[in-house]
């Protein structure tokens, strides 16, 4: 049997399994909107979407996921609660590593529910578990909404704390942000010279570029404003600090994050989310005391998430992208619902990847 004629037979196998477990099969178009992506994650996202157009329905992008159309599908006129599963090819461009695939097959899993979001996660995690429980993976598991609780506890300005925020799924630029907001590291000089020049608008220099004088001004008025607000205190960068380095099975993780929490009460209803999510996986039969928690897991990839997020990998094979992944979007529905939203959670299994370590291609 050709390769893909494989790919999509075990695709169909596994949607199979997800409609067995109460989930409604839906499509959705190849093409998608370059727009909703664009105000989702970004100009990052053309460095790894295709991108093409039209006369008539402007910039597209061949779908580089499934979660944002299908959260746009229910929305629109879906039921409450739901349950979805689909299977299709996404496309994703590879720039950098000819080997890795840039177009591949994704089966999906994911559960719209208001009552206990716990439940939900633990549900859709212990779905993805069964399947891919014959391949003996490693499961790794995290939690965005702890970091996002601790930044918006921080006592700074709002302005501040929304930078942070915006770079949480960027580490590299979260971590220089946090050292500059507590004075670790000195203003860039370029900056610093702007806002030491009384009157910047009045120079002689050229208006280049889309911004008004007005949209300039408010910007150096916001600079400036920053550039007065006291450091972040040691203590409170030592706390974000100490949470970033939560890494232990899931019960030892809880223990620490629970004291951090002592000294950091704005995370302490996430935590007490992480403890509900511990109980309802044991509850399906998850072996909690041996499950992965990394608070940083998750920051590199996963730009919609802002909550529970896992993904299986295989032991021995870091040639491999993860098998799996998922996670909490509830600020996914706020952001496409237009004032409704929704609790969700979802995930994907690549059966491409699952058919490779079974030694079928």
């Amino acid at each position: 049997m050709p390769t893909k004629a494989m790919i999509r037979a075990r695709a169909a196998e596994i949607q199979a399994f997800f409609e067995e477990a109460g989930a409604t099969p839906v499509e959705t178009s190849l093409l998608q909107p370059a727009e909703v992506l664009l105000d989702l994650y970004g100009e990052d996202i053309r460095g790894r979407a295709y991108v093409t157009s039209d006369t008539l329905r402007g910039e597209q992008m061949l779908r580089p996921d499934f979660t944002v159309p299908v959260v746009q599908m229910h929305m629109d006129h879906g039921a409450e609660p739901a349950r979805y599963t689909y299977s299709g090819q996404v496309f994703r461009r590879q720039d950098e590593d000819p080997s890795r695939d840039n177009e591949y097959m994704q089966v999906g899993y994911e559960v719209f529910e208001r009552e206990n979001p716990a439940s939900s996660d633990a549900e859709v995690f212990a779905l993805m578990q069964t399947v891919l429980a014959p391949l003996d993976l490693r499961a790794a598991t995290g939690d965005i909404g702890i970091l996002k609780a601790a930044v918006a506890g921080l006592e700074t300005t709002e302005r501040r704390k929304g930078a942070l925020l915006r770079h949480i799924w960027r580490p590299r630029r979260f971590r220089q942000l946090l050292d500059r907001f507590s004075g670790r590291t000195e203003m860039p000089a370029t900056r610093a010279a702007l806002i030491a020049t009384p009157n910047p608008m009045d120079t002689d220099f050229p208006m280049i570029g889309l911004r008004s004088e007005q949209e300039i001004a408010a910007r150096i008025a916001a600079l400036k404003e920053d550039a007065e607000t006291p450091p972040l205190a040691a203590g409170q960068v030592a706390l974000i600090e100490a949470l970033l380095g939560v890494r232990e099975k899931l019960p030892f993780a809880l223990e620490h994050l629970r004291d951090i929490a002592v000294d950091m009460p704005a995370i302490t209803e996430a935590v007490f989310t992480l403890k509900d999510r511990i109980e309802a996986l044991a509850s399906r039969g998850v072996d909690v005391d041996n499950l992965e928690f990394e608070a940083s897991y998750g920051r590199t990839s996963m730009e919609y998430y802002d909550g529970f997020v896992f993904g299986f990998y295989a032991p021995g094979r870091a040639d491999l992208p993860p098998i799996a992944t998922g996670g909490r979007y509830d600020a996914l529905t706020r952001v496409l619902g237009q004032g409704r939203e929704i609790p969700a959670v979802g995930g994907v299994i690549r059966p491409g990847l699952v058919l490779k370590l079974e030694g079928a291609l």
